[in-house]
Formats: structure tokens, C-alpha cells, sequence
């Protein structure tokens, strides 16, 4: 496998960072994954646009000559070194501070930033899209400005993982009551035949996949509302599903051990999975 790293291509044993880099220390960093399908990079643009407002939200310098363009070209380098042209896969891409002796404050102006870049082989679960998976829900312990895609995981982290120990895909996070979203996706529910998520705030990440699936719904004529999607709601979930970069759309058929609906992908949620295969250029198998 070979990675990016400032600058250079290299085999990933040779990849190094040093260990006062302020990603490492301190999170100090933010990322973006991109779904890199057989017809080039998805969404290319909303995820540029969403790494940038990270970067100007935390002030983070970039590299000379840093552009969409060049992650572009880095991104393809990637895929051709590691085999991946005309197949799925999903490219990372990581910015940071730079490394620098370890202070709370910024390091001096100057500071090179750390940019490292890779890409992994991708396959859809198949077989979970079509049958649906459980979810838990959880307290949403993160920081107060979940709109930004930061390195700063822990709180995703634990969720995930308590959520894998209760033997479940995923974690619903609740602040104050209201479902926010997921430790990793978009969080979409429908009642009474209307489609609802939370609303673009400082609680959720503004999802890529969150966007597009509701211009799809739009396009099909499903009612959308945007609000806080309440806990003590749940009784009236006829649907419920997760949206995001290499989740695509999957169904949701139980809550905290709740059946959703009928127990099985409802006809919203296909309707939107079929949508959004269609409009990556990928064919579900029969």
C-alpha cells in the first residue's frame, strides 16, 4: 500500500510522523473521506467545501499549492498506486497543525501542517443494506461544535464501541432528548409519511450523503421537514435509516431493541437506497 505525506508518495511501512505533531498530541486537525467509485470521486466538490470550513473555523494553514485540483490529482496517484482505478474504494485525507514542541496555544507562524492522504478498498455489505441492521441509543457526550469534521473521535469512538458490544451497527446519540444523529452517519426517520432529521446546527456534522439524500427525496416528492427528532417520539417511527459517505442509505429495523415499523426496510427508505445507487452509477446486486 502506498500513502501521501507531505508531499510524497511512499509505501506505508515508510510513512512517518513526528511525534509532536499536533494531531498526535492533540487532535489538532481536521479530515474528510471521499467514496472513490469506478466513474471517479462522489460528491467531490460538497466534501472540498466541507474541508474547507474546517480549515477556516480552525484556522489551520495548508500546504503551497493546496486545491481541490491537487487533491485530486493526489487522490488518483493513490487509487493507480494501490490498484483501485475502475473499483470502489474510499480515499482519507487528514490535515493537521504541524508538529511543533507541545503547547495548548498555536505553534509559531510557519509551522509547516501536516497533510497526509491514503486510499482503502471498499465493498458494499450488501446483504446488511437489504435486510437492515439494529441500533442503540446513547448519550451525545461530544463537544459543542459537532459541525466540524475534526480528529477529535473519543466520544464517536466509545459510542461505537458500545455499540458493537451491545451487538448492534450503530449508535443514535441523544442530547437533551432529541436524537442528533449517528456516531458515523446521518440519522433520518419517517412519520406519518414524512421524511425528518435534525436540522443543520452546531449538533450534527453537515453530512455530504445527508445532502444528497434529501434532494433525492425532494426529486421524489416525499414530504421533508428538517426539526429535532424527540426520544419519546419513537412510538410513531414508521421508518427509520442511516445515511453517509460509505454507508450510503441503510435501513434501521430496531431501537434499542424496539422493532421499527414492520421489522424490515420500508418503502421510503428503498425508495431513497434505489435513488442514491442510481445516482452513484452502482447496481445492487438481485
Amino acid at each position: 500500500m502506498h500513502v501521501y505525506l507531505n508531499g510524497e508518495v511512499v509505501p506505508l511501512e515508510q510513512a512517518r510522523v513526528s511525534v509532536e505533531d499536533r494531531g498526535f498530541l492533540f487532535g489538532d486537525g481536521v479530515y474528510e473521506v471521499m467514496r472513490a467509485l469506478p466513474s471517479g470521486l462522489f460528491a467531490e466538490e460538497a466534501h472540498w467545501h466541507r474541508l474547507q470550513r474546517g480549515i477556516q473555523e480552525l484556522k489551520l494553514t495548508t500546504p503551497e499549492g493546496f486545491n481541490k485540483a491537487r487533491v485530486g490529482d493526489i487522490s488518483q496517484t493513490l487509487l493507480e498506486a494501490n490498484g483501485f482505478v475502475g473499483k470502489q474504494a474510499t480515499v482519507y485525507l487528514q490535515l493537521t497543525r504541524g508538529a511543533a514542541p507541545r503547547n495548548n496555544a498555536f505553534p509559531p507562524a510557519g509551522t509547516p501542517p501536516t497533510l497526509y492522504m491514503s486510499a482503502s478498498p471498499f465493498q458494499v455489505p450488501w446483504t446488511q443494506r437489504k435486510e437492515g441492521v439494529s441500533t442503540v441509543l446513547l448519550p451525545d457526550l461530544r463537544w459543542a461544535r459537532c459541525d466540524l469534521k475534526t480528529v477529535n473521535l473519543l466520544p464517536n469512538i466509545l459510542a461505537k464501541q458500545q455499540a458493537r458490544e451491545a451487538g448492534v451497527f450503530e449508535a443514535l446519540l441523544v442530547r437533551d432528548g432529541v436524537i442528533t444523529e449517528g456516531a458515523s452517519t446521518s440519522a433520518f426517520f419517517v412519520m406519518d409519511g414524512t421524511l425528518l432529521t435534525h436540522p443543520k446546527d452546531e449538533r450534527i456534522l453537515p453530512g455530504v450523503t445527508r445532502d444528497i439524500v434529501l434532494g433525492l427525496a425532494r426529486e421524489l416528492k416525499i414530504p421533508v421537514q428538517e426539526r429535532a427528532v424527540r426520544v419519546d417520539e419513537r412510538d410513531r417511527f414508521q421508518e427509520v435509516f442511516l445515511a453517509g459517505t460509505t454507508t450510503d442509505v441503510q435501513p434501521v429495523i430496531a431501537v434499542n431493541g424496539a422493532r421499527v415499523g414492520a421489522g424490515k426496510p420500508g418503502p421510503v427508505t428503498l425508495a431513497l437506497q434505489q435513488a442514491l445507487l442510481q445516482r452513484m452509477g452502482i447496481e445492487a446486486p438481485a
